[in-house]
Formats: C-alpha cells, sequence, structure tokens
C-alpha cells in the first residue's frame, strides 16, 4: 500500500526546509494569538498541497541540479496557509467541533476568535509574499482565494434550497477543493520558470487530483472504518449531499427521492434517519458510483503524467493518484 511518507521521499530533504521557513514567518504578538497560531500550525493535516508544490518545481525543473529553496517553499506556504485559514473560517460555518481528531479552532476559542485567527493567517500570508517581490507567485495564488469563497456560498445556497445536482456539485467541489490543489500543482511549475504550457499542464494535473481527493473524502464519510478523525456520517448531520447521496438520488422516482430528503432534514437531531440514509446510499450503488467518478479524475491525472519522462518525481506524483484511491483517513 502507497503510503504518504513513500510519496513525499524524493523532496524530503525540501519539505524539511520548507517546515523550518513556516515557523522563521509564521510567528505573532501577543500570548493567546500566537497560542491559537501555533495549534493551528499543528494540525495542518497531511500536507498533500505544499508536498504537490515541491513535486511540480522538480518535476519540471531541468538539469542535474534542482533549483528549490526559498522561492519554491514560498510557493509552497502561499497555498498552503490560504488553505488552511478556509479550513478555520469552514469549521466556524459548519459548526464543527473535530478537526483531524482535535479540537477545531472555534470549539477551543470560540467561533468569533477562530474568524480572526483565520483573517490573521490570511493576511500575514499575503505580506509575506508582497514583501519577497515574488509578485508573479502571490497574483497566481491570489485568484484561487476568490474561488474558494464561490465554492462555500454555492453550497451554502443549493444546501438551502436542497437541489445539490451532479454537476452543481462538481462544481463546488472544483470550486472548494480542486482549484487550489489544482494551483499548487502549477504554482510549483511557475516557481521554477516552467514554460507557460507545462504550468497549465500542472493545473490540470492538480484540478483533476483535487476532484478525486475530495469526491473520495465523501465516500469517506459514509465509511463507519474509516479514520478521518471526524464522526462517521457527519455530511448527512450537516444535510450536506454528497456525491454518494446524488448518485443514489439519481435512482429513485420522484416520491421516494422526496422521501429520502424528508430524512436528510431529521439527520441533524435523529441518529436512526442518520443510520437509514447511510444504508440506503450504500444499498443504491451511491458508494460504488461515487468511486467510479473518483477514478475517471484520477485517470486524467496519470494521463498529464504520461506527458513527462520518467523520473522519482513523475514516480511519486503517480503514487498520489494511487494513495487517494486507497485511502482511508
Amino acid at each position: 500500500m502507497v503510503t504518504l511518507d513513500m510519496i513525499r521521499k524524493p523532496v524530503e530533504a525540501d519539505l524539511e526546509a520548507y517546515e523550518t521557513f513556516i515557523r522563521q514567518k509564521f510567528t505573532a504578538n501577543g500570548g493567546l494569538l500566537s497560542q491559537m497560531l501555533d495549534y493551528a500550525l499543528s494540525s495542518r493535516g497531511k500536507g498533500i498541497r505544499p508536498m504537490t508544490v515541491m513535486l511540480s518545481a522538480a518535476l519540471n525543473t531541468t538539469g542535474e541540479h534542482r533549483p528549490g529553496g526559498l522561492r519554491v517553499s514560498l510557493a509552497a506556504m502561499l497555498v498552503e496557509m490560504v488553505h488552511m485559514a478556509s479550513l478555520i473560517h469552514d469549521d466556524v460555518i459548519d459548526e464543527s467541533d473535530m478537526r483531524r481528531g482535535k479540537a477545531s479552532v472555534n470549539a477551543r476559542w470560540q467561533s468569533h476568535k477562530a474568524v480572526i485567527l483565520g483573517d490573521y493567517i490570511l493576511a500575514k500570508n499575503m505580506g509575506i509574499g508582497l514583501s519577497s517581490g515574488q509578485f508573479d507567485l502571490v497574483t497566481h495564488i491570489c485568484s484561487a482565494m476568490a474561488t474558494l469563497c464561490e465554492g462555500e456560498i454555492l453550497q451554502s445556497e443549493t444546501a438551502d434550497r436542497q437541489d445539490m445536482s451532479r454537476a452543481s456539485y462538481l462544481d463546488v467541489i472544483y470550486k472548494k477543493t480542486a482549484c487550489l490543489i489544482g494551483v499548487s500543482a502549477s504554482v510549483g511549475a511557475l516557481a521554477v520558470g516552467a514554460p507557460r504550457e507545462k504550468v497549465s499542464l500542472m493545473r490540470r494535473f492538480g484540478e483533476s487530483v483535487g476532484m478525486a481527493f475530495q469526491i473520495q473524502d465523501d465516500i469517506l464519510d459514509y465509511t463507519r472504518t474509516a479514520q478521518t478523525g471526524k464522526p462517521a456520517n457527519n455530511d448527512l448531520r450537516e444535510h450536506k449531499m454528497t456525491l454518494p447521496l446524488i448518485a443514489a438520488l439519481e435512482e429513485v422516482d420522484d416520491e421516494r427521492r422526496k422521501e429520502l430528503m424528508e430524512r436528510l432534514k431529521r439527520c441533524h437531531e435523529d441518529e436512526d434517519s442518520v443510520d437509514y440514509l447511510q444504508h440506503t446510499v450504500e444499498n443504491l450503488g451511491g458508494l460504488r458510483k461515487a468511486a467510479e467518478t473518483m477514478q475517471f479524475y484520477l485517470q486524467r491525472a496519470m494521463a498529464v503524467l504520461s506527458e513527462y519522462e520518467p523520473s522519482p518525481y513523475r514516480d511519486a506524483l503517480a503514487n498520489l493518484c494511487v494513495y487517494i484511491g486507497e485511502r482511508d483517513r
């Protein structure tokens, strides 16, 4: 089975230098703010985005010596801190108490402080980026910030109406997840001076990986044995329509759909409805069909990698695709 340690190995030294860079740059004045920031930094999870930046940079470097250093670390920081701030804000919006098996920032310090921390991280991130003078990297990543906000509003709008279609769902996960992973891959290429067509190619790879990653996340939410750090079926309790449920609803008539949607409305306070929908989604093939869609995006990502010569970095990115399809956390 592919592990993240296996994927990281070709850029392990770069990632260690990046961790030092982050700790040097992200400090705060004031005891409480510093404590909150340290807590958030220690809960960053898998590090998929900075790892993707590093691997893309290495893949798109020609010659024996791979330039990396501060410019690539800066690119990785810009992406990861946008992601981290968005998660802090998401937990406030969703009223989530847990993040990666630990208390969320809003659960530990209340929502209004969590919002301020997320804003602080974004402001600090952009300040570091602009003061570095690497304006091409900052500009490249800023476009994803607006897209993230669009995705959150779109998700909220469709959830309120409870009319999330497959097309709407794919649009939401593109904006909330895939776009930023796409930018992670493309900014890595940009950071080492890759030509425009290679930057575009890597963005297509990252977006495909990001779509698959989020679909697998949504599948795992229905899997009671998954080790995601959140309760199983949390999306149902939050009345979220993700691909497993959408795929199941595509198999039923209007009357049955109406019944299932009524069940969804009760999931916040009725565990019987949660269990009923979880089993219904599985019995109607929702998980299997969602997995088929996930595999479509992984195949698209692998097709992009076929444009590159064999190397340890291409192998690592191919293993990232395998890891996403196999992961249980």
